[in-house]
């Protein structure tokens, strides 16, 4: 391809969307990638801890789900992150 000659343009997004419900909140990563690691619980929840995530049962607040976590300094991670899972689970998350 030339210097001056444009790519051309997909007419399709690369992944379908789905037309049903929308799911309530954020996925985990989202939270935690915004985040630099290591970090105390408190400044965690005082940053995020109104943050409704998915989890398999529904959403829920992150505060909420930390309050159910007795880890004080999450130096990395996953570290938090298989806290929360360890606290809401994994799977599927409803649409409803």
């Amino acid at each position: 391809m030339a210097e001056d000659e444009e790519p051309e343009e997909e007419e399709e997004p690369a992944v379908e969307l789905g037309e049903g419900e929308s799911v309530e909140g954020v996925p985990l990563a989202q939270v935690s990638a915004r985040l630099m690691w290591g970090i105390e619980e408190s400044e965690l929840r005082r940053r995020e801890g109104d943050t409704v995530i998915r989890t398999p049962d529904g959403p829920r607040e992150l505060g909420d789900v930390l309050d159910e976590v007795d880890i004080p300094y999450f130096e990395k991670r996953q570290e938090f992150e298989d806290a929360v899972r360890e606290v809401v689970g994994t799977g599927p998350v409803p649409t409803e």
